[in-house]
Formats: C-alpha cells, structure tokens, sequence
C-alpha cells in the first residue's frame, strides 16, 4: 500500500453508518447485530447496536430511576442492548430536536445521541423527541480497531437510514440493513476474498 493510499483510507469517515456484523463476527457480542455509528475518528468510534431488545420495557426502566412513565403506548417500548461498555448508562438515539439536553451529541448528517436524564424526563412528561431508541451501553473501539475488524471482512458498511433505527421491528432491522447494499443474509458468506 503507498503511502497516499493509506492517509486516504485513513480519512474514511464512518460517522453516520450503520455497521452490519458479517455471518462470521466471531464475538458473539455484536453477532447478527446492527450498529449506528454515533463517533468515528482517529481516536476510535463509538456506537450504539440497535437490534437488541432486552427483557426490560421503558416503564421498568423508568420505575428505577423514579421517573413515572404514563405514556400507555410507550411504556411497552423495550430498552436496547446498546454494547458491552457501560452497560449501566443509559443513552437515548433519538431525531433532532429544538429541545436542548444537557448530554447530547449531534452526529453530522444524521441523529442526535442524549446521555443525560433530561431527555427521559421530556420523554416521561410528552415532549421529548418524536422517535427514539433507549439503550444501556454502547459499543466502542480503540484507534485504528474499527478498521481492523472491517478489513478483516467482520462489518458491512453503509449509511444510516433513520427509518430503520425507528420504524423497523428489532427482528428485521438486520435484514432491512442489509437491503439498502440490495444483499440479503443469505447471499453472504463470512469468507473475505482476497486477490
């Protein structure tokens, strides 16, 4: 590789994308999973899995935070396996708001990333954010990891679709991914081809 190549592969920016985990992620953490990216530098990048439903529901969640929830159709709504990292926070993905939350982080081009407990207390009082997905942590990689993984054929790429973090039920969030490439999981194979 020159050296011109590799400070342009370098510049590739992923903030904003969805990571598809391919048939052969090995980790069984992010296996089957679907990431949006919220960060992704030099530094590393850090996102959120969006198609892992946990056991836990928005009034459960709320409850132990003493926050009351008395939305009926939200109440049901389930809280997200966001990754292995601080898997005790909370971190909301929600549309762009006017609303201004002490914890947010814009992602250019796409979504906004809330940790703070405000944006659940506008959620629990009816005027948070019109979409959004509750998880408890998040994934994150090291400098140059992401990379890594990617190269060695363990993520697909593509960018987000917000209809698909929102709208799409947790079970077909993996294969609706996948379509925006127009692949399919079972046209893939976890064999990386090398020339």
């Amino acid at each position: 590789m020159t050296k011109s190549s590799e400070s342009a592969e370098a510049r590739i920016n992923l903030t904003n994308q969805f990571l598809i985990a391919m048939p052969n992620m090995a980790d069984p953490t992010f296996s089957g999973t679907v990431v949006y990216l919220c960060e992704h530098s030099e530094k590393g990048a850090l996102g959120l899995v969006i198609n892992r439903p946990t056991d836990i529901d928005l009034k459960s969640l709320f409850d132990r935070i003493d926050l009351s929830l008395d939305i009926e159709p939200l109440q049901h709504l389930p809280v997200y396996f966001g990754g292995p990292v601080q898997t005790e926070r909370g971190f909301v993905l929600h549309d762009p708001t006017d609303q201004h939350y002490t914890s947010s982080m814009t992602v250019p081009g796409g979504l906004e990333m809330t940790t703070s407990k405000d944006v659940l207390e506008a959620v629990a009082h009816g005027t948070g954010p019109a979409r959004f997905l509750l998880t408890l942590g998040h994934a994150g990689w090291g400098a140059g990891q992401l990379e890594e993984e990617i190269s060695r054929n363990g993520w697909l790429t593509v960018e987000a679709d917000p209809g698909i973090v929102f709208d799409v039920p947790a079970e077909r969030k993996l294969e609706a991914a996948l379509s925006l490439l127009g692949v399919s999981l079972s046209m893939l194979s976890g064999d990386a081809g090398h020339a």
